[in-house]
């Protein structure tokens, strides 16, 4: 097992506060091994058989340790939950009222504290950064390259490479993203927590848009686009794993993905900016750059008032900070100490499997741990599939797009504004059905359709001009393409990137998977002007349309589900050797599903690929085995 290379001077806050714990995981070594050779996929839970009075000595243990001695029995309580949740009412510790409180986080589980909404709504306004600059530079595109003598239509005589400097200038935030602003992530992080690093994002995001739009040559406008992009690197990195870390396992897909509903309500805004200030002549351009500094405004100005994150603060070994968090996060004290006491333990396993680290070792790490390196391969599946698919194409030239197939300037910006809207509305169902439906099942179900979708707009553009079908029909098909996006490749992403790392690497993480999607969407706006004057809008079409099904493929065979376990009981899911996952898609889950809904054969029996038995405090069995709720359905 690899632990990671460090000396006394370099261990953890969270090491040295809690050496003295760490003497006694020899008594949980099966357990660890299962961490990153998890090969009977049976996902455990840290406390899961241990007895009563021994639970109760380990919890007046850490009750002592950390200063919470007033509320031992609190604790006492929230560790008979975190062992056994699903045997809560047989408990004789636990009143009535407390039984209420968990019957009701079962029965209401969207039932949750204003601070958590306000936390998770404030920290995803960041996300509307990043959609607002895609639409103002999507915007900006018919007029800017004109104003600064770099024309990229046919009619200009260097159009060739002034495709190449068009496409440099709307890539620029996202280089400057990947290769800079997710890698700041993890030491800012470390040293300022979470809100510290949102609030410095938030300011680089406030400054790049306004200096956008008081440039004067495509040099300073890209410049001003590198600095913006830092800041989206920052944020876009930092918020997912912020507001995964708040919320509970039973809402965190819902609720972190909101992400992904604000960046597309960011995007629809800034597609209304585009029309708002279309008559205004010539600084028209300037305006739809520089409004997406609006929604860094109320990230700098609120970000303070959230909570920090808990286990942010547990892994610097500030307990009672960590508490104060949770009981504002969380509806009852019972509840916040249940999730405090059970996220403990399992860091105190977590941290003996992986060991400790500085910045370079936990970034080779994310390749040589067996169980990080499989988070770091799914990150970068699902992430790299959110390029594959083609949405920034739409999101980045759809004004574009619209003009080359005989829109008039204002009609193209109508059309984007309405794939805007289209976006918008249709990213809100996601929000109720990732953390049922799953998000791996939204995947596979959205990427076929995706892909169909630009088939048919590419081909659409071999339709002559003078067919009043044409016009129509491209938007049609944009249209039904981002409707398939919002509730699939749309919302994903970013939850699930921000909940497969361990802590011990979820910055570092987090920076890896931010830093793919936005690295391959600078890749896709460098490239896209020049790819539609070498192949045609129906070569680049059809071109992606292709991508899009390797896509599903990848995802099909590489990606674990992830749905309502917490965070740290991830650790055992991507414990199971990917070798053993793809063998499992191919020659179990597949038969299973031709069987089943192909050769309708009703008697087709799926045996599950995760054992989900020790999760919940149910006692292991054959029957449960066999029936337990899997991730592949």
């Amino acid at each position: 097992m690899n632990n990671g290379n460090h000396s006394p001077d370099h261990q953890s806050d969270y090491e040295k506060h809690n050496a003295p714990l760490h003497k006694e995981v020899s008594r949980h070594q099966d357990l660890l091994e299962g961490i990153n050779s998890n090969r009977n996929a049976r996902i455990q839970n840290p406390l899961y058989g241990i007895p009563k009075e021994t639970l109760f000595n380990d919890v007046d243990k850490f009750c002592q340790q950390e200063g919470f001695t007033e509320q031992n029995h609190i604790f006492r309580k929230g560790a008979l939950l975190a062992q056994n949740p699903a045997k809560f009412e047989a408990y004789e510790e636990l009143d009535e009222a407390d039984k209420n409180v968990i019957r009701r986080e079962k029965s209401h589980k969207w039932d949750q504290p204003r601070s958590l909404i306000w936390t998770v709504v404030l920290a995803s306004v960041g996300a509307a950064v990043q959609g607002w600059d895609q639409t103002g530079s999507n915007g900006a595109n018919l007029s800017f390259p004109i104003e600064f003598g770099i024309n990229d239509a046919k009619t200009d005589p260097n159009w060739s490479t002034n495709q190449w400097l068009v496409g440099l200038v709307n890539a620029a935030p996202y280089i400057a993203s990947a290769l800079v602003g997710c890698w700041l992530n993890d030491p800012m992080n470390q040293y300022f927590g979470r809100r510290g690093v949102i609030f410095a994002a938030a300011v680089l995001c406030f400054i790049g848009p306004i200096a956008s739009g008081f440039t004067h040559n495509w040099e300073q406008l890209f410049g001003c686009r590198i600095v913006l992009g830092v800041g989206m690197g920052l944020k876009g990195s930092t918020i997912p794993i912020f507001n995964a870390e708040n919320v509970p396992a039973s809402v965190r897909g819902g609720l972190v993905m909101s992400w992904q509903l604000w960046t597309a309500f960011g995007i629809f805004l800034g597609f209304c900016a585009n029309l708002a200030v279309y008559r205004v002549g010539r600084v028209a351009w300037r305006l739809q750059l520089g409004s997406a500094f609006i929604p860094a405004v109320p990230l700098m100005v609120g970000v303070y008032f959230c909570p920090e994150s808990p286990r942010w603060l547990m892994r610097k070994g500030r307990y009672q900070q960590a508490y104060r968090s949770l009981l504002r996060l969380r509806n009852s004290p019972l509840q916040a100490a249940r999730d405090l006491y059970y996220v403990h333990r399992q860091l105190e396993e977590e941290y003996a499997a992986i060991g400790h680290s500085n910045y370079l070792t936990r970034f080779t790490q994310l390749f040589t741990i067996p169980r990080v390196r499989r988070a770091t391969l799914a990150s970068f599946v699902v992430m790299i599939a959110q390029q594959m698919c083609g949405i920034n194409i739409i999101a980045f030239y759809s004004s574009s797009v619209f003009s080359d197939a005989g829109y008039s300037p204002l009609s193209s910006l109508l059309a984007s504004w309405g794939f805007g809207l289209v976006n918008f509305l249709f990213a809100i169902p996601a929000v109720f059905t990732i953390d049922t439906f799953g998000r791996r099942n939204l995947l596979l179900s959205t990427f076929p359709n995706m892909a169909w979708t630009l088939l048919a707009t590419g081909l659409c553009f071999i339709i002559h001009e003078s067919s009043s079908a044409r016009i129509p029909l491209i938007a049609l098909f944009i249209y039904l393409f981002a409707m398939f996006y919002s509730v699939g490749e749309g919302p994903v992403p970013f939850a699930y990137s921000a909940e497969v790392f361990p802590l011990t690497h979820r910055e570092v993480g987090m920076g890896w998977a931010v830093a793919t999607c936005l690295f391959w969407a600078s890749v896709l706006s460098l490239t896209f002007p020049r790819m539609v004057g070498a192949m045609g809008h129906v070569g680049a079409f059809c071109f992606y349309a292709g991508l899009n099904m390797i896509a599903f493929v990848m995802i099909f065979f590489l990606l674990p589900e992830t749905k309502q376990l917490t965070l740290e009981e991830l650790d055992y899911v991507f414990g199971v050797p990917t070798s053993h996952h793809i063998a499992y898609q191919g020659r179990t889950w597949l038969p299973w599903f031709i069987k089943r809904y192909i050769l309708r054969q009703k008697d087709a029996h799926l045996e599950e690929l995760y054992h989900l038995e020790e999760v919940g405090g149910i006692e292991k069995s054959e029957d449960y085995v066999a029936s337990a709720p899997g991730a592949m359905h």
